[in-house]
Order: structure tokens, then sequence, then C-alpha cells
């Protein structure tokens, strides 16, 4: 096992380039699902390498209801510098799992909470809010996937850019972009090093979403004034909205991208170019985390079933 079992906590370096080319060289819904799968299998391989270190560390605390097997030198010797990892990687995984378990309870209050405040409108797609304060979001879930606008938003744009506007949040429900933003966030809490992957997935689930309504109103000049209205009269939501999607993106990067010519759809890049070559190494140190830590999960398993007593 040796150094190998500390990889996976340092391969998500190799992702960060991915994470900025993939905003501008690839279309929103390729980049978004590479990025979010390259950040969840790196992230649990980072978990998975803090439990067999935490395994070590705890063999070595007095009183542990461990087998006394585990804390032989065989087991120790297994991991460098066993005596400060085992021990660190203690609190490092107990602080994974209370920052997740956090972000999970806070996205399902949040959700129960959101769909509590409709309980008294009409059951429809559409929930206009009598509200002086413009904002919109998709809200998924319940007994149906809804859209939360309110009069001051509507009132503000013209009628080409409301259905602009109801297009981005459709797409953003039909696509289940809340999931690829919860995994993203999950990720980030469980290894640091994934935090750039994290930004960019929330970035290009937007412009997914824009792509998609600039698709449906057949203009992307309208959907890009939409977009440009709605950010400058928003002035967010008035409590928090489900895994960021009360967060717009860089509006002005994404108002230049509807502007433009629509992205290709190739679903891999060339590994002749740039952003080709990021890809690659990303998906080369995804599978060198994994190969990492299920190896050192097999060499763990059979160090310990060989030190436990029958």
């Amino acid at each position: 096992m040796g150094v190998f079992v500390f990889l996976p906590l340092v391969l998500p370096l190799t992702a960060w380039p991915i994470a900025r080319l993939a905003e501008h060289h690839l279309h929103p819904r390729i980049a978004t699902r590479l990025l979010t799968g390259v950040a969840g299998v790196m992230a649990l391989c980072s978990t998975v390498c803090l439990g067999l270190l935490m395994v070590v560390g705890t063999a070595q605390l007095p009183g542990n209801p461990l087998p006394d097997g585990w804390s032989d030198p065989e087991v120790r010797e297994a991991v460098p510098y066993d005596e400060v990892a085992g021990k660190a990687a203690i609190p490092a995984l107990l602080v994974v799992a209370v920052v997740c378990g956090r972000t999970l309870w806070r996205h399902s209050r949040v959700r129960r909470r959101a769909h509590r405040a409709l309980a008294g409108l009409p059951s429809t797609e559409v929930a206009v809010l009598p509200d002086d304060v413009p904002y919109a979001y998709a809200l998924p879930g319940g007994t149906r996937d809804r859209i939360v606008v309110t009069t001051a938003l509507l009132s503000g744009l013209q009628p080409a850019e409301r259905r602009a506007l109801f297009a981005h949040e459709r797409a953003h429900l039909a696509a289940r972009h809340h999931r690829f933003l919860l995994a993203v966030q999950l990720a980030a809490r469980a290894n640091p090093f994934l935090r750039p992957l994290s930004t960019a997935v929330t970035y290009t689930t937007e412009r997914w979403a824009d792509e998609e309504a600039a698709r449906a109103v057949g203009d992307r000049r309208v959907a890009a004034r939409a977009i440009g209205k709605a950010a400058l009269v928003s002035r967010g939501t008035p409590v928090p909205t489900l895994a960021g999607f009360a967060a717009p993106g860089p509006v002005p990067r994404r108002v230049a991208a509807l502007l433009g010519p629509a992205p290709a759809t190739r679903t891999w890049p060339s590994v002749f170019t740039a952003v080709g070559m990021a890809a690659w190494t990303a998906a080369a140190g995804t599978a060198v985390s994994a190969l990492s830590s299920a190896n050192s999960a097999v060499t763990m398993a059979v160090i310990l079933h060989a030190a436990t007593p029958l």
C-alpha cells in the first residue's frame, strides 16, 4: 500500500485544468456531467483513503474497541507515518461526515420550507408570488416540479423574455440540475481540492439552462436579454434556495456566450487540443485515484484479516 494510500487525497489537483477549460470549450451539458462524475469519484476515493487511515489511527488509541491485532507492527507498517497520518485522519473524517451531513440536512430543510410556503397557492406549474422583490427559481420535488417567480420580476420583462425565463427554469427541472449541484457540493465538502469543480458546475448548469432557453424561444438574443434584465433587477431570493439555484453565475459571461454561436455538441474533445488534454488528464487522475483506493482497501483488508485472531 505505502504512499499510494495518500494519492486520492491530492489527485483532485489533476482536474483543476479541465474545471476551467470546460466552462469555455465544452458544451455545458457535457461539461456538467464530466465535472460532476470526476468530482464524485474523486471525493469517494479520498473518503475511502481517510477511512483506511482512520482504522490505523484508531487501533493505536488506548481502550479502542478494535481487535488487538489491528495495532500490530505489520498493520502500522502498511501506512507511512502511521502515528501522524492515522491520528490526523480521525478528526478529518469526522469533519467530512459533519459538513456533508449538514449540507444534506440544509438541502432537505430548504426544500421542505419552500414547498410549505407554496402550500396555499394553486397547484400549477408556475407559482406567481405578489412580491415587490424580483426573483425566480426552480423548485423540484414535492407533488410536482414548480417554477416560482414574482410579479416584480415579470413586470420588468417583455413577453418573449418571459418565455425565455420560464424555459430556463424548466431546463433546470427537466435536467435535474439540483442533483448535479448537490453532488459537487458534497464532493467539495469531502475534499477541498474539488472546490474549483463545484464552482465550475454552478456555472455550467446555468449555461446549460441558458442554451435550452435559447433553443426553446428560437432566438439567442432574446434569451440573452432576459438573463441580463433578470440579473439587473433581481436581488436574490429572501431565503436560500436549493443547491445554489439562487446563484445566477457570472452573468456577463453568460450573456456574451448567448450572443455568440451555439456551442458544439460533440461528446468528447480531441486529445490534440488544450481542453482535450485537460479532460484526459482529469480522466487519468480519476482512474488512478479509483485504482489506488481500491488497491489500498484490498491490501488493508488482507492485512487486517491476517492480524485478526481467530
